[in-house]
């Protein structure tokens, strides 16, 4: 497998990105992602009780439509809280957007992202489609990876290629995500495509083991949204012998792994008023899950994350984290080693001396830049 530094969309995958209005800055607020051939579509979603509405249109076309031709995502505007207004607006953009493509409604997903209950200006995203749709092109991908931010820093992109059965397969994720970050996903949108031809049902399987070990593991504030995102095109374009299980589905399983978690580490360095990237691993658990959930109570502990910005090595607070996340530990078990807290990156290891399983967590520390940015989002 072979990581490359600059994006590259895999073949028969175009995009871009354009202001149409919805950001007052007048900076890109809309993305579009498009492939040629159609192509096989498995995503995850927030599991919130509230979603957005252009999930619970997202979800429809997914459960209708055989494949997936285009993905259209805006920023500036959750779309969320607003009604069956918003749920028609979502459909609104989705038929404008067929229109011009000349493609089937079903086959088009959409996504939002911004401020939650606002009803989205619909007429400014159908001014936008046709500049849209015009500037499709294989080096779109970062104008749309542009378009989808919303308090990100930096726009977050990962590619790599590998060898399967002789055929050069591609894959190429773009994420945004910096807020409102918490375990079963978070504030943040995903988008993966590759020309891999593969089963709906390995693809799947891969994703859910990707999402799981990724996505499924950061936390910067322990807030959960209702726009989370996490989708895979696969076109089928690179003509590899269909991939659904054996050696081809671990090496595809590998890959995809590796970007979802290259995304996930890039949101938790952007993570809002964030100065330090901390790495938490519980080793000698019991299990996964075990390990896990002790790992994200100390991420979500916002009494450690403020030590940490403050350089304070105060185990009480890890103690305490580890303590109540309702496994019985006891004192004699527990062992925990911290690293420097004058470093950026800081690693903490947690050993329960009880079993062979871990879990690796990442989050950030908490800070008055953090409050100052949420203070005043609206």
């Amino acid at each position: 497998m072979k990581k490359v530094l600059r994006t590259i969309l895999p073949a028969g995958f175009k995009a871009n990105g354009v202001a149409c209005g919805l950001k007052r800055s007048a900076k890109p607020d809309l993305a579009l992602l498009y492939s040629d051939p159609a192509a096989l579509a498995c995503a995850k979603f927030t599991t919130n009780s509230i979603i957005a509405a252009p999930l619970i249109v997202s979800k429809k076309h997914l459960k209708s439509a055989g494949k997936i031709q285009a993905v259209l995502v805006n920023s500036g505007n959750a779309n969320c809280f607003t009604g069956k207004a918003g749920i028609n607006d979502a459909e609104a953009s989705c038929s404008y957007l067929a229109a011009e493509l000349k493609i089937a409604k079903s086959s088009i997903l959409v996504n939002s992202t911004g401020i939650i209950g606002k009803r989205l200006d619909i007429a400014k995203i159908k001014q936008g489609i046709p500049k849209l749709v015009s500037g499709l092109s294989l080096f779109g991908i970062q104008r749309a990876e542009k378009a989808i931010m919303t308090t990100d820093t930096f726009p977050k992109e990962v590619s790599v290629s590998l060898k399967i059965g002789g055929k050069i397969v591609r894959l190429c994720g773009i994420a945004k995500g910096a807020g409102m970050i918490a375990p079963d996903m978070a504030t943040m949108l995903c988008f993966i495509m590759t020309d891999a031809r593969i089963t709906k049902q390995a693809l799947n399987k891969s994703l859910s083991a990707a999402v799981d070990k990724s996505f499924n593991c950061i936390s910067v504030d322990g807030c959960m949204s209702t726009n989370d995102t996490v989708l895979v095109l696969a076109n089928g374009t690179a003509g590899n012998n269909i991939i659904s299980k054996g050696k081809g589905l671990q090496d595809f399983s590998e890959a995809l792994g590796l970007v979802c978690l290259d995304l996930a580490r890039m949101i938790v360095r952007d993570a809002e008023g964030a100065t330090k990237f901390i790495q938490i691993d519980v080793c000698q658990a019991d299990n996964f899950h075990e390990a896990k959930k002790i790992a994200l109570n100390i991420a979500n502990s916002a009494l450690f994350k403020s030590a940490v910005f403050g350089e304070n090595p105060n185990f009480g607070r890890v103690v305490a984290a580890v303590g109540a996340s309702g496994f019985k530990i006891k004192e004699s078990q527990l062992k925990i080693k911290l690293g420097s807290l004058k470093e950026k990156q800081v690693k903490l290891t947690v050993s329960l001396s009880r079993g062979k399983a871990s879990a690796t967590v990442y989050t950030s520390d908490l800070t008055p830049g953090y409050i100052k940015i949420n203070a005043q989002y609206n």
